[in-house]
């Protein structure tokens, strides 16, 4: 377990760039390097975490640790990888409370133009990997259409119900006139066991409490928070849409995209995210931002012990893959709404603010720079203009 800590405390305090960049990380330390595991069976951990809701690298750092150290290892991964961010985004939470000087008022916009370039190579490299079919395209353009029109949390959970639908039907459409594979349908791994079965009731468990959770403050954090955890498909970029709509009635959306621009700063897992809005919500500001961020992780975090050992005889499954890949298509959909809403709405104010972002993006599409030299000359740029 110390191993595992260590190894994942290293790797939080400098894994700047997001998940993608997060999953690199992982495979040079723990599978060219160390050889915890082979790259097949971190392949299968990726696909695992793009299938179940919660933070995608996180889950795959989760269960290197656990498959190093059993459940225990998991979480000393976990609390590794995420304590750098967690202490760095609740001390920029603090600061943000307490100060309103005319620099950091410069840096807060430049981190949020920097977000309106990360969140738009996101987009764009999602549609290019999950929309290549027609039908995905068209999902994720009606999700979009739909959310920029209609902004609400339960029109975005509707939309995802309606693409995983889709995805089934469209799947299964495309099987029945194949020829069954028999080994399609073996199982490679074992049923659930009593422990997952357990697992699986404590997280549904959580969703009817949730009436009693909003009896309190502290509570209904964890209660919204959890619940965001919980529908967030992808990770990432993809927490942005609905969490901001959960947090819309306690935090201005102004507030919420500077937490959103710190988390693109630092590096660990984005949805440290969770972090500052919770240190925002609450005069209890440590207590609130600690409850929002085990909150928010735990949802997934608890699927994926859950489903560790079953999964590849649930993917081997044309229906669950073809559920996926719409929930995939879905979720382009809205990044699409929230790179408009309340992403580009919020830092874009002048002719200025959108030529500095156009040339970000194109700089980042072009020439990758590292994330720390954007993360510097957004920060420049932002002192400059104000």
């Amino acid at each position: 377990m110390a191993a595992v800590f260590w190894q994942f405390l290293l790797l939080g305090c400098v894994s700047f760039g997001g998940p993608a960049a997060h999953i690199g990380y992982f495979k040079r330390t723990f599978v060219d390097k160390k050889a915890w595991l082979g790259d097949e069976e971190y392949a299968r951990l990726i696909a695992l975490s793009q299938f179940l809701p919660g933070p995608g690298s996180s889950q795959v750092g989760f269960a290197i640790g656990m498959k190093k150290a059993g459940i225990l290892g998991g979480i000393a991964a976990f609390l590794g990888f995420t304590l750098p961010s967690f202490l760095i985004l609740y001390g920029l939470s603090v600061a943000s409370l307490n100060t309103e000087s005319h620099w950091l008022v410069g840096i807060i916009h430049g981190l949020k133009l920097l977000a309106v370039v990360v969140v738009a190579d996101a987009t764009l490299g999602m549609f290019q990997n999950f929309c290549q079919r027609k039908s995905s395209q068209l999902i994720a353009v009606v999700t979009a259409v739909a959310l920029l029109v209609f902004p609400s949390l339960w029109l975005q959970l509707l939309l995802l119900v309606f693409a995983a639908a889709t995805g089934m039907i469209i799947s299964q459409s495309k099987t029945e006139s194949a020829p069954l594979n028999p080994q399609s349908t073996d199982l490679k791994h074992k049923h659930f066991s009593t422990l997952h079965v357990l697992i699986l009731v404590s997280f549904v468990s959580v969703f009817a409490l949730m009436p009693l959770l909003y009896q309190w403050p502290l509570g209904t954090i964890f209660a919204d928070f959890y619940y965001a955890g919980s529908f967030v498909f992808g990770g990432g970029h993809v927490v942005l849409p609905l969490l901001q709509q959960i947090v819309a009635d306690n935090l201005s959306a102004d507030n919420f995209l500077t937490g959103y621009a710190a988390a693109q700063a630092v590096p660990g897992p984005m949805f440290t995210l969770a972090t500052f809005l919770g240190a925002q919500m609450s005069e209890q500001t440590f207590l609130s931002a600690l409850t929002a961020t085990l909150a928010i992780f735990l949802p997934g975090i608890l699927l994926l012990i859950a489903f560790y050992r079953s999964w590849e005889s649930l993917a081997s499954q044309p229906k669950v893959a073809g559920a996926a890949a719409g929930i995939n298509a879905a979720v382009v959909g809205l990044l699409i709404s929230a790179l408009f809403q309340p992403v580009f709405v919020s830092a874009v104010l002048s002719a200025q603010d959108f030529a500095l972002a156009l040339l970000g993006f194109a700089m980042l599409r072009m020439f990758k720079p590292p994330i720390l030299l954007l993360v510097f000359a957004f920060v420049v740029a932002g002192v400059c203009l104000h």
